[in-house]
């Protein structure tokens, strides 16, 4: 399992969600803390291209041997790619929660929605409530 982590260049939602902007296309995962909440994640299925992701709601589950847990997306667009390794290994999650273990690319639909989003810190205060 990876240390805990929130990397500073990340957004991250406050349901434990995590956007990396890169122009017009983000990627999406869940944070290191929702998946050592859940534990050994054991299922995930991702949306398929060209899905609609609307901004702070759920677009897919991820079930671990605890339970299973929605994700929301942190921000409104359409799935570009998807991340196929899961169906295969969706421990990535647990390994590597911001690397091998994301789960889908959009492209970005509205922008100005970043700006709803915590940064790193604003994220981490959230943890300690």
């Amino acid at each position: 399992m990876a240390e805990a982590s929130y990397p500073p260049e990340l957004l991250y939602h406050p349901e434990h969600d995590w956007a990396r902007v890169e122009g017009e296309v983000a990627t999406f995962g869940i944070t290191w803390h929702a998946q050592d909440a859940l534990g050994e994640i054991v299922f995930v299925e991702t949306p398929a291209v060209g899905t609609q992701l609307s901004a702070n709601e759920a677009y897919t589950e991820v079930e671990s041997v605890k339970a299973v847990s929605d994700v929301f997306a942190p921000l409104t667009g359409e799935v570009i790619e998807t991340n196929a390794q899961l169906a295969a290994k969706p421990e990535l999650i647990n390994e590597d929660p911001y690397g091998e273990g994301w789960l889908v690319k959009v492209r970005i639909a509205d922008a100005s929605e970043a700006g709803g989003l915590l940064n790193r810190d604003a994220y981490v205060a959230t943890l300690d409530e």
